[in-house]
């Protein structure tokens, strides 16, 4: 039985409240315009009988004495394998001119996965990338975030990883996107020829704001479904920054008493139980999530980045359009690396490392004047090496080929015994002199 209420006793930007009994949290109604027409609202929160609710458009053309009608259900999003290919607003409303989708309906922000039906992680998800595959791998189900400031090539390197990356299904939710940044994923998927494998929920910087809130549930309720049915599915998320945003314009609309920098108190709360629904379903497929947030002025003390910190499992840091291989990490890479991957990729990817930031001390000396010695000079034209093959974002290997050229490397500028590393392995992996 739905309820009907024809009246509205206050309009507070796109907030609507009414006078309403036994309604849910997060429970769909649906507008009567006086003009005929109508929009979705959702229940954001309830004072007794008071129920306030965020409307999806503006609340232009809306009037007190308009009709509310609550749906009894939350919001839902139609999922089937004809999803794949199809772009949709927040509202899971086709955007691309093609028809509606049609499939079963699966309500958005559900729990996350049972925990007893959770495997621990221990497969790689391939990106092709250097500095993820070798030194900070990405492993299925997988909570991860890059912190970025503005202005960084965050979506370019989101939609490399869609191309290459070799999971069943991509799920891209877009939030607060430029329509040239909008454009630019679209263009990407279809030349690189992901779309097939490829759904997109955008929300771009002139829609509605609680698009911007059910962008990361459309996703991760679509992950989910797929998952159940055996596909092993990455959902990528840009920006998080984005979306604490609009939660906390609308709480300071619903006059909540503000907490850190002027986000609400539930902001981990909210971040975690998007994050959360990463999941290795043991006898099923998977969810992958890595998400970009935009680090105010690159202050990692602001509370977006620091409460992600806490949720995730390690971060990617872009910076000068290259991931930091300091500040990146990734906590579940012990998962995978020598057992999934080579037995020789742990000690490659530490000596490297260790290599790289020696040279980086050689650079200093250098720009301070000192007179460099041969052990510089050598791990000055490492580092030129290293920076070109490894951290540059445009290359594209598998991880195998990205091992064998990091022992190339190695071998182009030092000698076996200088490196450090056991014999046995320099012995069977150094490159032959031809």
């Amino acid at each position: 039985m739905r309820k009907v209420y024809d009246r509205i006793v206050d309009m507070r930007g796109n907030l609507i409240t009414v006078n309403a009994e036994k309604v849910g949290l997060g429970e769909l109604a649906r507008v009567h315009k006086s003009n005929g027409q109508t929009t979705y609202a959702s229940v954001l929160r309830f004072d007794e009988t008071k129920v306030t609710l965020q409307v999806f458009e503006n609340t232009r053309g809306i009037s007190t004495g308009d009709k509310v009608t609550f749906l009894n259900r939350e919001m839902q999003v139609v999922v089937s394998d004809a999803l794949l290919g199809r772009r949709l607003n927040g509202s899971g409303e086709p955007i691309d001119g093609g028809p509606e989708v049609e499939g079963e309906s699966y309500e958005i922000g559900k729990p996350s996965f049972n925990p007893t039906n959770r495997v621990i992680p221990r497969d790689l998800v391939r990106t092709n990338i250097p500095m993820i595959d070798v030194f900070n791998c990405l492993v299925k189900s997988q909570k991860i975030p890059i912190f970025s400031v503005s202005g960084e090539p965050y979506n370019e390197l989101l939609m490399r990883i869609a191309n290459q990356t070799d999971a069943d299904a991509v799920i891209i939710g877009g939030m607060g996107l430029r329509f040239d940044d909008y454009q630019a994923f679209i263009e990407n998927a279809e030349k690189a020829g992901s779309m097939d494998k490829t759904v997109m929920f955008i929300h771009k910087a002139t829609d509605p704001l609680v698009e911007c809130l059910l962008v990361p549930d459309m996703a991760l309720a679509t992950a989910e479904t797929y998952a159940t049915q055996g596909k092993n599915t990455l959902v990528l998320l840009t920006d998080m920054t984005a979306f604490a945003d609009a939660i906390k314009e609308i709480s300071i609309t619903m006059d909540q008493i503000p907490s850190n920098r002027g986000y609400p108190g539930s902001l981990y709360s909210d971040l975690a139980s998007r994050y959360e629904k990463a999941v290795d379903i043991d006898g099923s497929g998977s969810i992958t999530v890595l998400t970009v947030t935009t680090m105010p002025g690159g202050d990692v003390t602001h509370p977006i980045p620091d409460n992600t910190g806490y949720i995730t499992e390690g971060q990617f840091y872009l910076h000068g359009g290259r991931i930091d291989p300091f500040g990146s990490l990734s906590r579940l890479k012990q998962q995978v690396i020598g057992a999934v991957t080579r037995k020789d990729h742990g000690d490659l990817a530490n000596t490297m490392i260790r290599l790289y930031a020696d040279s980086k001390k050689a650079r200093e000396r250098q720009g301070m004047g000192f007179k460099l010695s041969k052990w510089d000079q050598k791990l000055l034209s490492y580092s030129f090496l290293f920076e070109d093959r490894m951290m540059n974002l445009e290359v594209n290997i598998p991880i195998e080929e990205a091992l064998d050229l990091g022992w190339k490397t190695l071998a182009e500028c030092f000698e076996p015994d200088e490196v450090a590393m056991k014999k046995a392995l320099t012995d069977e992996h150094w490159p032959k002199e031809k």
